[in-house]
């Protein structure tokens, strides 16, 4: 296949590939052996299980569709000047949450987008030790999203505000004062019912299956941390957007990293009134 449409066959594709590199990745963390780690020049962990993850996504996804280049965060990092010229490409975070990997807590995920002319079309999230994958194709028509489980695959989409307490996911490592600034705000405007901190992409998929309604990220990211779950969330109905409410878009600079964001889960809230 030279090309992968916006299709739900396209979307089957990038599950079986992330279920692979999932299974490549528990093969790592399932071993009696210490883990292994290097540091990369931003020192950044790296294990065998990023790097066997990454080769293994790689080469699945340029035999799916050849004519379509591959961002990974282990691959080499490409100027803008030849990233621009890309009007769609794979974005692909290998082994999202290597920290929580080394620190064998669970919370780490493989994540694989397909950006379209800047927008996270499609993306799937696997997790590899419950097994459960998010995908979602976040079409201007018919948006969709899944979880599925070993039971099965079932719709999901985000929960409605209707005046209850908010339910807040949070990053387990970054935080800071800025950050509990907001909180503070919407608890005074809301009520927080509970704030769950957990690691990687997980974070945006809770908000987009309704079991959280909100994440707001004042800390660092980079586009593959992102992309995949925000076509999921999209999908389901919700939005990443910056701090001005735009959503976010990818490849639009020389820089791979996000501005800072706030995950949303109800579209049709007024949080924009509230959060400014």
């Amino acid at each position: 296949m030279s090309q992968a449409d916006i299709s739900k066959h396209t979307l089957d594709e990038m599950c079986r590939i992330a279920e692979a590199a999932s299974s490549e990745i528990l093969t790592v963390y399932n071993s009696a052996a210490d883990i292994e780690i290097e540091h990369k020049a931003d020192d950044s962990p790296l294990t065998l299980a990023d790097r066997r993850a990454h080769e293994l996504i790689e080469r699945e996804l340029l035999s799916f569709a050849p004519g379509i280049p591959v961002l990974s965060e282990e691959s080499l990092q490409l100027p803008f000047a030849e990233r621009q010229t890309w009007s769609r490409y794979w974005l692909v975070d290998p082994l999202d949450g290597t920290k929580e990997f080394i620190g064998r807590n669970g919370e780490f995920t493989v994540n694989i987008a397909l950006i379209d002319n800047g927008v996270a079309r499609l993306g799937v999230v696997s997790v590899p030790v419950t097994g459960v994958t998010y995908s979602g194709i976040n079409d201007d028509q018919a948006p969709c999203a899944w979880k599925k489980e070993s039971s099965g695959a079932r719709p999901i989409t985000v929960a409605a505000m209707a005046g209850q307490k908010i339910r807040v996911v949070a990053s387990r490592r970054h935080r800071g004062e800025r950050l509990e600034e907001m909180l503070a705000t919407i608890d005074k405007a809301l009520g927080i019912g509970e704030v769950v901190s957990i690691g990687s992409s997980l974070k945006m998929c809770l908000v987009a299956e309704g079991a959280a309604d909100i994440y707001p990220r004042l800390a660092p990211t980079s586009e593959w941390d992102t992309a995949a779950a925000q076509a999921i969330l999209a999908a389901a109905g919700g939005e990443i957007v910056d701090l001005d409410f735009t959503p976010l878009r990818y490849n639009q600079k020389e820089s791979l990293l996000n501005p800072e964001f706030i995950a949303l889960g109800d579209r049709a809230y007024a949080w924009q009134a509230l959060l400014r």
